[in-house]
């Protein structure tokens, strides 16, 4: 039965080495998939290279698929597993601000890493630029406590959210996450640069 943490299989050391190994291994795939440079992620937002999108699509439908089958199957005892609390107001309010930050910067917390790695300069201002904005975050906090706790609702799935069964919910991102796909090929086909001749 998972999580093994939880259920005291393994002590806090054995948790950061494998924490350490996954974290290598996601920014291998991350890498693989190109997401390492800015360019390629930055053409998300001019509908030319659609890679991001799917990926995340499918990275959701996956978790949340094999989150739901472990449990149907009883390998996972999902009471055990830490939700984020709901702060719609905020999440509302820190995607825009990330949303904005991405498509400026071409990168996103995690590949900003990966880029860095790579020896990609403008990764490196990314991450520089990141670690500020976190540096007037915490000395700032006593002035925007109340926008980082509004729209509290504490912890609430999207199928308690919308009234459904785990598995409603399921399969309805899952039909979100198929129109996505589809929706981006689409975008693709009608943005994406002819060669040059």
């Amino acid at each position: 039965m998972a999580p093994f943490f939880k259920f005291g299989y393994f002590g806090p050391e054995v948790g950061l080495i494998i924490a350490l190994i996954s974290g290598i291994g996601f920014g291998f795939w991350l890498e693989r998939a190109g997401f390492g440079e800015s360019r390629k992620l930055a053409l998300q937002f001019y509908f030319r290279d659609m890679t991001v999108l799917k990926v995340m699509f499918m990275a959701i439908v996956t978790a949340m698929l094999g989150l739901l089958y472990l449990t149907l199957f009883g390998w996972l005892d999902l009471s055990k597993v830490f939700v984020n609390p709901t702060f719609w107001v905020a999440q509302v309010v820190g995607g825009l601000i990330f949303g904005v930050g991405f498509a400026i910067g071409g990168y996103c917390p995690g590949t900003s890493v990966v880029g860095a790695v790579l020896g990609r300069i403008d990764a490196y201002f990314f991450l520089a630029g990141a670690l500020f904005g976190m540096l007037v975050f915490g000395e700032m906090f006593s002035l925007l406590k109340n926008l980082y706790n509004a729209g509290a609702m504490g912890v609430v799935t999207l199928g308690q959210w919308l009234g459904v069964s785990s598995g409603m919910a399921a399969f309805l991102v899952t039909l979100l996450a198929v129109g996505m796909f589809v929706g981006a090929e689409w975008l693709e086909s009608k943005f994406r640069e002819e060669p040059a001749e």
